[in-house]
């Protein structure tokens, strides 16, 4: 037993830790927010989709050139444009949302190799968050779209876990030095009493930790490389970048896996994680962000208010920076003069005075002009100096085989869909809703997951019994399609049916999930609430515990109810509302 916790703690020992936008293309919408001027007529058109977390900042940058161009001047000189010379017009097409790097990267790819896909971006600035991007654009496209050497890094941002201050400060007194990295995580995670070995109040066994979706997030990706150089570096490898052979390696995909194993739940984006972890360390003990992220929550940004302060952990082992460079793309739809008017902007973002509201949202300046300053300070969790090592990024086709491991590596789930067919289910069309929602769910899930089916009216009706997406996924849609709204509603009752069967499962390298479709008010439960809020509390004794996700459709829902379950998972209620059906799906489905 020793030597494999020792095997597993080696396997970490260099880990770093932790939607589509449909048509992006250069003639979008123009820039969110109040402008002083007018597009001019003859104005080059420069298109720019940035990080999600760029869009801390770049509304405003985009709008303050654009208001100097406005004015016929060059915004990097503040001369007027020479004769002949034509304004230049940043356009935004997410209208200051920005998008995964991840999804638009492939967009831009489909813009080329299948300009018919739904997912089609053609800009003239790609800024995703890491450099890996663009590398990954020109080796799946098997063309240069980028000149990877002059694409030009605008603001940096370390990859850090955060971990409540109290969490941090409980491990250094157990191990004893302050320089913690992933082998001192792991010896929580492999703790036999979990936190309870640390001496923190009101403990509990299991341990909350996740990560992004490395198809998408930049985080997610860094992690999950990574992932890949500890198991490597167990299995022998002393190189300095991992090579292929290292990743098609099946003993260091299972040591990846042993990894992954360790997950509580994933998360498709950093945006929804940050949001998450600030309700408290309930609901996450650490996770992977860029700095940014943690400043963001320490400031009192999300939704929630942290109970304390989260703290950059940078792992003693290494991690990487996030550079977000803009990527100017070689492609039909961009012309030498838009090329050329996207340098300027460049030059623009990089002046001191952008530089300046950059650092201000959480960001390391690259001009070296600009000293470092407030929001880099203790209060805010994050050290002026940063990490100490940082990890070698690999060539883009290991980090293309490292993306296509991910499904053989990640750690599947076994998911039980809960729907309920009351005939307050007909109210609102909640029924014709929830079936939409269950149907695109099902669709978008990972093949792996292991998925069941049971509906509740006055009685529970187990439809399709645990097993693999691609052996019950057209019994699933069927059943599905078939479903009618009538009768009372035993909530209560089929959720601590469907608990006792799920805490029954002793299948540890699953995550185990319930999803509710439901408008909550229960009318003919035998038990009561406090029942299922049991069976939810019993599992989260265990290592491994039961996820309960709910969605609340209609007007009149019982959101309290449905609220108490939630909360005693550790999850938020979803709105089922039509409107944002598909947020609430990428949501849901990010889990697993």
């Amino acid at each position: 037993m020793h030597s494999k916790k020792r095997l597993i703690a080696l396997l970490l020992v260099m880990i770093t830790g932790l939607l589509a936008a449909c048509d992006l293309g250069g003639s979008g919408s123009s820039t969110p927010g109040a402008q002083t001027g007018s597009k001019p007529a003859n104005a080059v058109e420069v298109s720019i989709i940035y990080a999600p977390e760029s869009a801390l900042y770049m509304p405003r940058i985009i709008q303050s050139f654009n208001d100097i161009s406005a004015q016929g001047k060059n915004p990097v000189t503040g001369e007027a444009y020479a004769n002949g010379a034509k304004p230049i017009w940043i356009i935004d097409p997410t209208n200051g949302a920005g998008g995964s790097s991840g999804t638009v990267m492939q967009g831009i790819i489909n813009a080329i190799i299948a300009p018919n896909n739904q997912n089609v971006a053609k800009p003239v600035i790609f800024e995703p968050s890491v450099s890996h991007w663009l590398a990954l654009a020109n080796e799946r496209s098997g063309r240069q779209l980028f000149d990877l050497a002059n694409s030009q890094p605008t603001a940096n941002a370390a990859v850090v876990m955060a971990i409540w201050e109290s969490r941090l400060q409980a491990i250094r007194a157990k191990v004893g030095h302050e320089d913690v990295g992933w082998e001192e995580l792991l010896q929580v995670l492999n703790s036999p009493n979990g936190w309870c070995d640390y001496n923190l109040p009101n403990c509990r066994r299991t341990v909350y930790y996740g990560h992004t979706d490395p198809r998408i997030s930049s985080t997610g990706l860094s992690t999950l490389i990574a992932e890949f150089y500890a198991s490597a570096r167990v299995n022998g490898f002393t190189g300095r970048a991992l090579t292929a052979a290292q990743v098609k390696d099946s003993n260091v995909q299972d040591g990846v896996h042993n990894i992954e194993n360790l997950i509580r739940h994933y998360s498709s984006r950093t945006t929804e994680f940050k949001e998450y972890i600030a309700q408290g360390p309930q609901f996450l003990d650490f996770v992977a962000l860029e700095e940014n992220d943690l400043i963001y929550i320490n400031e009192g940004k999300t939704q929630y208010k942290p109970p304390e302060k989260l703290v950059a952990l940078y792992p003693k082992e290494g991690t990487f920076w996030h550079e977000h460079p803009f990527g100017i793309v070689n492609a039909d739809w961009v012309t030498q003069e838009q090329k050329d008017a996207a340098a300027v902007f460049t030059q623009y973002v990089l002046a001191v005075p952008q530089q300046e509201i950059i650092m201000a949202e959480g960001f390391r300046p690259v001009n070296q002009n600009v000293k470092l300053a407030f929001p880099f300070v203790a209060e805010n969790g994050v050290t002026v100096e940063g990490p100490k090592t940082v990890l070698d990024v690999p060539t883009a086709d290991v980090i293309i085989g490292i993306q296509e491991s991910w499904a053989v590596v990640k750690k599947q789930a076994d998911i039980t869909l809960v729907i309920d067919t009351s005939g307050s289910m007909n109210d609102e069309d909640k029924i014709g809703q929830a079936k939409t929602a269950a149907a695109k769910f099902i669709s978008e899930m990972d093949p792996n997951n292991r998925v069941s089916l049971v509906t509740f009216s006055d009685s529970i009706v187990p439809r399709v019994k645990l097993g693999t997406l691609e052996t019950v996924k057209s019994q699933l849609t069927s059943n599905i399609n078939s479903l009618r709204a009538d009768g009372g509603t035993a909530l209560y009752d089929a959720l601590t049916s469907v608990l006792t069967d799920m805490n029954a499962q002793t299948d540890a390298d699953r995550i185990r999930a319930v999803v509710v479709l439901s408008d909550g008010a229960d009318t003919a439960s035998n038990g009561q609430l406090n029942q299922v809020l049991r069976e939810i509390e019993a599992s989260r004794t265990d290592l491994n515990p039961v996820i309960v996700i709910v969605v609340a459709y209609g007007s009149n829902a019982d959101i309290d109810t449905l609220s108490s379950i939630a909360r005693a998972s550790s999850t938020t209620v979803q709105s089922g509302d039509p409107k944002n059906i598909t947020r609430v799906l990428d949501i849901i489905s990010s889990y697993f």
